[in-house]
């Protein structure tokens, strides 16, 4: 339901529902891909809790595991069924369910929910467009929670300035399908004063390429 990879784009929830209506009357499965969003990067657990839709579908990875490789998709028990036999053992793999991965996603989960860190995810996410927000160079802050865009409209200006990010110890990215952009996404335990200390590393790296 946002789309990452794209800079961090994301559709009115009246969109939504329009295509969950369109898909029940279809008969085709609405299928999130919440590998990137899931687990309280958006804010909520997952994203789609706020559009007002279920998917048929939920495809879930990477925060999964707190580190340790697990990734699944959640379905009702009909749709599950068609990959017992739709082709035969469709729904298996040869490393899927290992119970070490397995325990660190429960692990994972339990520590999420019994501290409800999401609950902050927006206030942080407030904090970076904050901080951020009056620079010329940035031309759009696009943010879901803490998955956030700064828009620079320049390929060759944002690659400089992740460059200058990272040699400062900043792990910061662009998006495989907007390379004008530089990706934030830093861990949701992030609190105000690390949140301060890497827009002042963005904003010296920014002034720093201007020059």
């Amino acid at each position: 339901p946002v789309q990452g990879e794209a800079g961090v784009r994301y559709a009115p929830n009246s969109y939504w529902k329009a295509l969950r209506e369109r898909c029940n009357k279809t008969g085709a499965l609405l299928i999130f891909d919440e590998i990137q969003t899931g687990f309280g990067r958006t804010g909520s657990l997952f994203a789609f809790e706020t559009m007002d839709v279920i998917p048929d579908v939920l495809v879930m990875a990477k925060a999964m595991g707190g580190g340790m490789p697990i990734g699944a998709f959640v379905a009702d028990s009909n749709i599950m069924k068609c990959f017992m036999s739709q082709p035969v053992l469709g729904h298996i793999t040869t490393f899927g369910g290992h119970p070490v991965c397995c325990a660190a996603a429960l692990a994972s989960l339990q520590i999420i929910e019994n501290n409800k860190l999401y609950h902050t995810v927006e206030k942080k996410s407030a904090l970076f467009e904050y901080y951020l927000k009056g620079l010329d160079r940035i031309k759009e802050i696009r943010r879901k929670g803490l998955l956030i865009a700064l828009e620079f409209n320049d390929r060759d200006f944002n690659f400089k300035v992740i460059h200058n990010c990272l040699q400062k110890g900043l792990i910061v990215d662009w998006f495989l399908f907007c390379d004008t952009a530089m990706r934030i996404a830093p861990p949701i335990i992030i609190n105000e004063e690390e949140i301060q200390h890497a827009c002042m590393l963005i904003k010296k790296s920014i002034k720093e390429n201007e020059i």
